[in-house]
């Protein structure tokens, strides 16, 4: 490998032409030829016994050219890069720009960090939440444990909304059943708005043992074969049941805690919800910080930097989908959604990640910060205790240089938060481009699983929408 030019070209791009020699030309074409020569069939030869010279005779001397160029151009691309001391952050453009016997030369547009700059970084402002915490917040905190303490006692009285009745249904289109429209005891809360509307408001009313016939009309964008049909269902009520909810008092509080007294309980609960919501403020806090730091920051990408960093980003999105057992082709086709949109989200994402990073390595080297070996240490130490590892496995895992460059940041932003002025936050706070696309992917994995937790409660009826 040899590099014959270097050129500096626009958009923080550097233009490489790089060598590569006869004899290590001549390897690789020669090891293509003996991976694929199994595959040549040629008249007077059995399979995979042709020699070389026959092979380029019928199919010219290029044949394996392009096969042995993908074998070494991205080693050779690789140390030409690191003996011009470059350090990528895209993908390279790469053109051959000549091929044959003695050798092939190809040029390569390499994407590098671009210069940047940092303003004035103390002093800046940044909203902070004030957390509070309420006796409605209190109740709200126990409301989840008096649902699940919660029993449903049979009444013989009609039902009314909030009520759970057990029923028998069947529908029918012009008096023919439709699949999917029946179901038996079947456990419907009034209310819940979980089956078409209508359905549930006709069942309001009738009580343990009353049959009904009821006229509903299916949604017009729900599964072509029932969209806007007017049905019938035939209706049986089994039974009516209330909820009857526990008395909260102490005995509540042993029931459903590790607490003797209501009052501990109550302040447990309190005290967790506090930490949490501080939790929350300080991430948004931190967020926000973020923003106003990378306000300060000069710079201009390069949309390969970007593209490179999307990609990344959508590959993390789509391997947190894949965790989740729905494979990520499949929520595109579930949310109707295309990947060339969800890589226009990604690209905000990408381009406020890279910008934070620039801003808070640029505080490190303007504060002149440093990492101690102890420092590094403890830092693996406390990554060994988080997953469950060995040292030696994480540091495998997880570069020296990668672990300290995370914690330079981490300092820097410290050195940023102890200098900010805190303002109390405006009533709709806008959020960081990251977060955006963070919470839209957990809103987004959360609403498949809706979807199927709706269709495993209603089994193979059709009367229950995705809730």
């Amino acid at each position: 490998m040899n590099v014959k030019s270097k050129e500096k070209q626009e958009n923080s791009a550097i233009e490489l032409v790089i060598e590569v020699g006869a004899e290590e030309f001549e390897a690789a074409v020669d090891k293509v030829y003996r991976k694929n020569r199994k595959n040549i069939a040629v008249p007077g030869f059995r399979k995979g016994h042709a020699p070389r010279k026959i092979i380029e005779g019928m199919y010219g001397s290029g044949v394996f050219y392009e096969d042995a160029i993908d074998e070494l151009y991205p080693n050779a691309y690789a140390q030409a890069v690191e003996q011009e001391g470059l350090d990528p952050v895209a993908y390279p453009k790469v053109e051959v720009l000549e091929v044959g016997k003695d050798g092939f030369t190809f040029k390569a547009l390499v994407t590098v960090k671009p210069e940047y700059k940092i303003g004035e970084y103390k002093g800046l402002a940044a909203s902070k939440e004030e957390v509070n915490i309420t006796d409605e917040d209190v109740e709200n905190e126990l409301k989840p444990f008096i649902q699940r303490a919660t029993r449903l006692v049979n009444v013989e009285r009609e039902a009314k909304e909030g009520d759970t009745v057990l029923i028998d249904f069947e529908g029918f289109d012009n008096g023919v059943p439709f699949e999917g429209g029946k179901g038996e005891n079947y456990a419907l809360e009034l209310g819940s708005h979980s089956f078409i509307p209508g359905f549930e408001e006709g069942v309001v009313g009738l009580k343990p043992g009353d049959e009904k016939d009821l006229d509903v009309t299916f949604p017009e964008d729900y599964s072509p074969e029932l969209a806007g049909k007017a049905v019938v269902f035939k209706i049986k009520v089994h039974e009516v049941k209330e909820p009857q909810a526990p008395v909260v008092d102490d005995e509540f509080a042993k029931d459903v805690s590790e607490f003797d007294t209501l009052e501990e309980f109550r302040k447990d609960l309190a005290e967790k919800l506090r930490d949490r919501r501080e939790h929350a403020a300080e991430h948004a806090f931190e967020d926000a910080v973020t923003d106003a730091l990378i306000g300060v920051l000069e710079v201009e990408l390069p949309e390969a930097m970007v593209d490179f960093r999307a990609d990344q980003v959508l590959q993390e999105y789509a391997d947190r989908f894949e965790r989740q057992g729905l494979p990520f082709q499949q929520y595109l086709q579930m949310t109707g959604q295309t990947l060339d949109a969800m890589k226009e989200q990604a690209k905000a994402a990408a381009e406020h990640q890279i910008k934070s990073e620039m801003a808070l390595d640029a505080v490190a080297e303007a504060e002149k910060l440093e990492i101690s070996e102890e420092e590094l240490a403890d830092e693996y130490k406390s990554l060994a205790e988080q997953y469950g590892m060995e040292a030696e496995q994480v540091k495998a895992a997880a570069p020296a240089e990668d672990v300290k460059t995370t914690l330079l940041r981490r300092k820097a932003m410290g050195v940023v938060k102890e200098n900010v002025k805190a303002v109390k936050p405006k009533k709709a706070a806008k959020k960081s481009a990251k977060k955006d696309v963070e919470e839209e992917g957990a809103s987004a994995e959360e609403a498949p699983k809706k979807k199927t937790a709706s269709r495993a409660k209603k089994g193979t009826s059709k009367v229950g929408e995705a809730e």
